[in-house]
């Protein structure tokens, strides 16, 4: 999904134990960049846990936190976080982690995910007299713990647990400890490793694997753990677990990196998966199979071993395109797309091409990327989406358009196939999606947005009920 139409939640990163933290938080959270490419900041605690060091930042990682803002960060204790906002405006003092003191020393938090009963729980704690300093629904988290009267961290997370609803992964440190803690439903990933005799907490492996730590286990949907320095983690489950998991499906679909481990499978194996099982439920006379880069290059490839057609590279992708602020005169089309893509004439010319992509959110950008074909000598144009139709919003942390913008929601699929030029729209059945997931050993997921049914049991009462919802299929 080049033109980025739907947009990652964040990313989290905590680390313990080593005197190197800043540095490693740093490189976890450039491996954690697709998640949110917002602001970013580190956290880290020396010493006595009174010596705090805080940086925040708009923009990358790379172009935030430099060598000199690395040398004020000292400590063997930190979190971090790369943010996309969902809850929230692009506001400063909305970058995170938060900080602030509390009754158990300084505390603070990095949060991946959305609370869904945040507007109620901010006017209670505001009719109590609590003044918030940002517009997050993150806060709502330290002013819950700030309330309570436990003893214990872990004692005051658990009650928090018991109040909030919807997705939420978080790291925080305080007194000295390290806190990874995931929400019932296990909607957002979170992970352990160790390097050496320190412990990390992620949202991908992707960032273990970057700074060289092992792999230990994910954080269990509904636990909450403790780490301190070369001890054993303890475990928490204060709360009860629903009767399944919600994994969010477009983590694997498009959220994740490939080489990432979440929710028990490996992403690349995943796509591959459902580009084989989209080959099988909708196969098309072609020439070659492509991708729209870069989620959508392991779907192809699946595509094509199960198709038996060849696969190119019909497009490739400029990976170093920032911010623009100089645009051409409006005759130049498609100068978004075109500034990120480019077609490779000889792999199109004359040929009835299968385009797999990720997913149709607006349809915009996919307008643009077969025109472009179109005008580069496609003969055909089958496009083939390696999703289900999206019909509705999320309300977990996936910034996605109001149900009026969606195209699946006001489009049926020829409909959509007009729309956007092809030749042939093919969608993978929600059952097929099923299939692909269960093939790589993955369970328990959401699927919300293409069916309308959300799995927070509480909060789907005040959601107005799918009356529309269109169910995939193929048309030529």
């Amino acid at each position: 999904m080049i033109g980025r139409e739907l947009n990652e939640e964040c990313g989290v990163a905590g680390i313990i134990g080593d005197p190197l933290a800043a540095n490693l938080l740093y490189l976890g959270l450039y491996a954690l960049q697709h998640r949110g490419q917002e602001a970013c900041g580190i956290v880290t605690f020396n010493g006595s846990q009174q010596d705090v060091h805080i940086h925040k930042s708009f923009g990358l990682v790379v172009d935030g936190v430099t060598k000199e803002v690395l040398a004020k960060l000292p400590g063997d204790l930190g979190i971090g976080h790369v943010r996309y906002s969902t809850q929230g405006g692009k506001l400063f003092q909305n970058i995170q982690p938060f900080y602030f003191n509390s009754m158990l020393g300084p505390l603070a938090v990095a949060h991946n995910g959305n609370l869904t009963n945040s507007k109620e729980l901010r006017d209670e704690l505001e009719g109590n007299g609590s003044i918030f300093q940002s517009t997050s629904d993150t806060e709502i988290f330290m002013h819950l713990i700030a309330r309570s009267k436990s003893k214990e961290l872990h004692e005051r997370i658990a009650e928090v647990m018991a109040k909030v609803r919807g997705a939420y992964s978080l790291v925080l440190i305080c007194g000295g400890k390290l806190f990874a803690v995931r929400d019932p439903f296990g909607f957002r990933p979170l992970v352990l490793g160790k390097r050496g005799s320190a412990w990390v907490a992620v949202s991908e492996t992707c960032a273990l694997d970057l700074i060289e730590a092992e792999f230990v286990r994910e954080v269990a949907p509904g636990e909450i753990v403790e780490l301190k320095n070369d001890e054993a983690p303890r475990s928490f489950f204060p709360v009860a677990k629903p009767k399944q998991t919600a994994h969010c499906s477009f983590e694997p679909i498009y959220f994740a990196r490939p080489d990432s481990r979440i929710f028990g499978a490996e992403v690349y194996e995943v796509r591959k998966q459902i580009g084989k099982f989209l080959a099988q439920e909708t196969a098309v006379d072609a020439d070659v199979v492509i991708a729209i880069p870069d989620s959508g290059v392991p779907m192809a490839l699946g595509y094509a071993e199960e198709s038996g057609l060849p696969h190119q590279i019909g497009l490739v992708r400029n990976h170093y395109v920032g911010r623009t602020f100089i645009e051409p005169a409006q005759e130049i089309r498609d100068f978004g797309v075109k500034l990120k893509l480019n077609p490779v004439n000889s792999v199109l010319a004359g040929k009835r091409v299968v385009v797999v992509d990720d997913s149709i959110v607006r349809g915009t950008t996919s307008v643009k990327i077969l025109r472009m074909l179109r005008k580069a000598g496609a003969k055909e144009i089958h496009f083939r989406i390696g999703a289900p139709p999206i019909t509705h919003s999320c309300y977990f942390g996936v910034d996605t358009p109001q149900r009026s913008q969606l195209l699946a929601a006001q489009k049926n699929v020829q409909q959509m196939r007009e729309f956007i030029g092809a030749d042939s729209l093919g969608f993978l059945s929600l059952k097929g999606l099923e299939k692909a997931l269960h093939a790589s050993n993955a369970k328990g997921f959401c699927f919300g947005c293409f069916n309308g049914n959300y799995p927070d049991d509480v909060f789907t009462k005040i959601l107005p009920q799918p009356t529309d919802a269109l169910g995939p299929g193929l048309l030529a």
